[in-house]
């Protein structure tokens, strides 16, 4: 192995590992909430609050940290002029900064107007109200996740992970915490303890990577410099990244507003059906499209093509071999998930079988979801933003014409479905065109890595369904029961997979084993 795929795999297992714990913790407050007030109006509201403060984060700060910030300062360092890309960095920091308060006062203002039109059910439901409040509340929550998105595109492009990694784990604890004193199931207004918890993570996630700025050495300029050519090539690239989240924010708006013309509780099935869905997404392939974004920048800059189109490869190839066994995984022992996770306190076994059926389209999409985690980050590695952009528009539109034609046979299972579907043809998509623009991607390796995956999952489908079923035949269904099969068929199908894999020859196979041995042997 290389000594660059070294470091990708070393920066990708420790991304892996804070990304874990950040989503144990994510997935216990969601337990708590569940616990605390079921699958509800409330929660639905408390769902719905982070839609705006989301929007503008997305609007002002994700795009222009995901698609211009990274690779612009990259360029910067690797060229040896960063004095130079500080300059850069100050005048983007003050515009997003000046630009964001600007927004976040105007939708402290105009709320009520703006769920109106997002959720128009809650009026007959009563939950408009609460949405407000919660919404209101999390407004603030923006402006501390610009300071840590910003700073962590700084670390990250000096191929520092683990402040911002750390700060998402924080984030999390930050939200139980608060959550877990303030609640009181008799009150629903006390689900603004989890919003509170949500602002004081999110300063959290930024403060806990101040040491490590600090360390790379912080040079900031209180200016706007418009004229300076780094900026306006960060003002170009972000312009079509801040396009497509439009976009996104109307396919959002579509979900909510669909989602709250059906019964209470709906929305909030489909969310938490969509956290367990990002599980591995979040986990595993964002992760890898961490780690390797600033090599494929580095890559692209210095016109190393073929090491570029190499990289590419053995991530998709990595993500497929990881999430493919993961989906199918899910979507065979769904129902036992559910029942460890969320289903205690006012949380029901009939919001089990609810929740179940937006995790089964969920599921299905897995693999495509996080193909498109990488896809777009070598386009913005080539500084061209406007092509993922286009394809992701019409992914989106796709999105929406499938939610407006399966809400009615499939009912909140068609609101996942359909976004199964626009993953599905936005990661094909992304790949056609990335072949036209590189000349070759490796395509057949990567086909034939997720035909013997797919088979290789298959197999362990079928084993760890029939385990599972005779086995909740036998013990039942309670907690511990459904936490014995669940346990137990996660293990039955990782054996299954690991052998049909081997049996297969499958290099990503001996890839994971060698990293496990290394590790093993580092101890």
């Amino acid at each position: 192995m290389s000594s660059t795929n070294r470091t990708l795999v070393k920066a990708a297992g420790f991304l892996m590992a804070a990304q874990l714990a950040s989503r144990i913790l994510g997935f216990f407050r969601e337990t708590l909430i569940a616990g605390f007030f079921g699958q509800s109006g409330t929660t639905d509201a408390y769902n719905t609050a982070f839609i705006l403060p989301d929007l503008l984060y997305w609007l002002l700060v994700g795009g222009v940290l995901s698609a211009a910030f990274i690779p612009v300062l990259s360029e910067y360092i690797a060229k040896d002029k960063e004095d130079e890309g500080w300059q850069v960095v100050s005048s983007v920091v003050n515009l997003i900064f000046l630009t964001l308060g600007v927004f976040v006062f105007i939708g402290l203002i105009f709320t009520p107007q703006f769920l109106h039109l997002v959720v128009p059910g809650f009026e007959k439901t009563g939950n408009i109200g609460l949405a407000i409040k919660l919404t209101r509340i999390l407004l603030i929550q923006p402006l501390f996740m610009a300071l840590s998105g910003l700073t962590m595109g700084v670390l990250n492009s000096y191929k520092i992970f683990w402040p911002s990694a750390l700060g998402t784990v924080l984030y999390n604890a930050s939200v139980i915490f608060f959550g877990t004193i303030l609640a009181n199931p008799a009150k629903p207004d006390s689900i603004s303890g989890f919003a509170f918890g949500v602002v004081v993570g999110a300063f959290a996630s930024f403060a806990v990577q101040i040491p490590a700025l600090r360390k790379v050495g912080v040079r900031y300029h209180p200016l706007i410099d418009w004229h300076h050519p780094g900026v306006r090539r960060i003002g170009a690239l972000a312009v079509p990244i801040i396009i497509s989240y439009s976009l996104n924010s109307i396919q959002v708006t579509f979900n909510n507003n669909f989602g709250s013309s059906l019964f209470p509780g709906s929305i909030t099935a489909v969310w938490y059906s969509y956290r367990l869905f990002q599980l591995p997404v979040g986990i595993f392939a964002l992760a890898i499209a961490v780690a390797t974004f600033p090599t494929m920048t580095e890559q692209a800059a210095l016109k190393q093509w073929d090491k570029l189109r190499q990289t590419i490869s053995s991530s998709i190839r990595m993500v497929i071999f990881i999430t493919l066994p993961m989906s199918v995984g899910m979507i065979v022992l769904r129902y036992p998930l559910i029942r460890v996770l969320f289903q205690h306190g006012h949380f029901t076994a009939q919001d089990t079988l609810t929740m179940a059926i937006p995790l089964f389209y969920y599921a299905i999409g897995i693999s495509s979801q996080s193909a498109i985690q990488i896809l777009p980050r070598a386009f913005y590695a080539l500084q061209d933003t406007w092509t993922p952009v286009i394809l992701g528009i019409i992914s989106i539109v796709i999105n929406i014409v499938a939610m407006f034609l399966l809400i009615q046979p499939l009912g909140i299972g068609g609101l996942a479905f359909a976004t199964t579907i626009a993953a599905f043809v936005n990661m094909l998509l992304l790949l056609y065109v990335l072949r036209k623009r590189l000349g070759q991607i490796d395509a057949w390796n990567m086909l034939w890595t997720g035909l013997k995956t797919l088979a290789a999952s298959i197999i362990m489908a079928i084993v760890i369904g029939m385990w599972s079923t005779w086995l909740t035949a036998f013990i039942g269904e309670r907690m511990l029961a459904s936490l014995i099969v669940l346990v137990s068929g996660t293990a039955i199908g990782v054996v299954v997979f690991a052998g049909v894999a081997k049996l297969l020859r499958m290099d990503e196979f001996k890839q994971t084993m060698g990293l496990v041995q290394r590790k093993i042997g580092t101890h």
